[in-house]
């Protein structure tokens, strides 16, 4: 029995898909300009996998080409070798997590929590999530991996996270909406075109090396195109109706009022995201243009200013609720540089904003904008219904957001 184990093992062997030779690489990339994930805050080169393409990880997936990187993770394009010779190629999206072991098995059970949350709702299918996930070890610990179905660059989906799932995305944004290859010649000559360019890398300090991410798939061809959102990464599981997130999250130019003043954030907060990510989809530009300092530092005064010039002055209610948390600390600070540690939301956010009247105390900021006058040249009654459309989601107030299933029969979105 044993030596017929291994005479069908050799043979089996035998006709899965050998590595791709990869080609030279090209020369180094200066030492002193950072790329990619090194530019991302408290970034440690020790905490990433040393990924190298050519190198085969779970036995079974070649990396070929850097898409996607984040302060966590950096993603890449890699062979599914399984399978034999005369099967079709296969390819995933390959995340490699850095080695914070509790935030990569938070990451997993999240996605795990989502994947089986409810069945028979529409939201699964519009949300991407792993098909696979293993362990690697690297030089500086354990990495989770998580293979995706490779993808391009609803309201459903959002009902789905918050109802079925108590989940809050945190991070909604362009870049965490992707679409579904049309067809598989698309990543087919994706992979021929990066097995004949290798691509620009440096070596840092600490002598890991760092490669220059292409997610150049060309232009979109004809075929069926699923929007999808993706990565869970930063997602925060809020299954009791009276926890609420007292850390910063979201993206910038998305972040809401609540979590700059610290004063509790639930599924809302994502409605605040998703209203702003929709106008600058519709719009083509952002809706807030002084989220950031001359220096690129996010600025929360400059931001709260530009919301009060769109929405008007905040509640009196929000205010209060400011000033009733202004002088808390966080459970645990945060460190965000090496030599920057945060005990509180307006120590990180660089408050105060409000006097205890509730006048900002940065009206010097405020612009001469109104929303109204940023839309875009459509007919009175699509602007009057888009307009009404994004005020149930840009509400200073969480609880006068509309929530996912809400919208989904808002007027703006019925067929005509």
């Amino acid at each position: 029995m044993n030596i017929l184990r291994r005479t069908m093992t050799r043979s089996f062997s035998s006709l899965r898909r050998q590595p791709f030779p990869i080609p030279c690489p090209r020369p180094l990339l200066s030492q002193g300009e950072p790329i990619d994930e090194e530019r991302c805050l408290g970034y440690h080169s020790k905490d990433f996998y040393p990924a190298m393409p050519g190198e085969v990880l779970g036995s079974r997936y070649q990396i070929l080409v850097k898409v996607g990187w984040g302060a966590t993770s950096t993603v890449w394009f890699v062979r599914d070798m399984r399978g034999g010779e005369e099967e079709p190629e296969g390819a995933v999206a390959l995340k490699i997590i850095d080695n914070d072991s509790q935030r990569a098995e938070e990451e997993r059970e999240i996605e795990e929590h989502i994947a089986k949350a409810n069945q028979t709702h529409r939201g699964p299918t519009v949300l991407r999530t792993s098909i696979e996930c293993f362990e690697i070890d690297g030089p500086g610990g354990r990495h989770l991996c998580l293979a995706y179905e490779p993808m391009r660059e609803p309201l459903d989906w959002l009902d789905y996270l918050h109802t079925e799932c108590k989940v809050v995305h945190t991070d909604l944004k362009l870049e965490n909406i992707m679409v579904s290859f049309e067809d598989p010649t698309v990543f087919r000559d994706f992979m021929n075109y990066h097995l004949n360019q290798p691509m620009e890398y440096k070596i840092d300090s600490v002598g890991r090396p760092v490669y220059r991410h292409h997610n150049d798939f060309g232009p979109l061809r004809k075929g069926n195109n699923i929007p999808k959102i993706v990565n869970f990464g930063q997602s925060i599981r809020l299954d009791c109706d009276d926890y609420w997130g007292i850390y910063p999250i979201q993206s910038d130019h998305y972040r809401a009022p609540e979590v700059i003043l610290a004063c509790g954030w639930r599924m809302s907060t994502d409605i605040w995201n998703f209203g702003v990510l929709l106008w600058d989809m519709i719009q083509g530009k952002e809706l807030f243009s002084q989220v950031h300092d001359e220096q690129g530092r996010y600025n929360a005064k400059g931001h709260l200013a530009e919301m009060i010039a769109l929405l008007g002055t905040p509640p009196h209610k929000l205010t209060v609720r400011y000033h009733s948390v202004v002088g808390y600390n966080w459970p645990q600070s945060l460190r965000i540089a090496e030599d920057k540690v945060c005990y509180s939301a307006d120590q990180f956010f660089g408050g105060p904003f409000f006097d205890k009247n509730g006048k900002f105390l940065h009206s010097n900021l405020i612009p001469d904008r109104k929303l109204e006058d940023t839309l875009p040249a459509w007919e009175e009654k699509d602007k009057e219904n888009f307009l009404s459309f994004v005020k149930t989601m840009l509400a200073w107030l969480p609880e006068e957001r509309k929530t996912a299933r809400e919208l989904i029969e808002h007027p703006f979105l019925r067929l005509k």
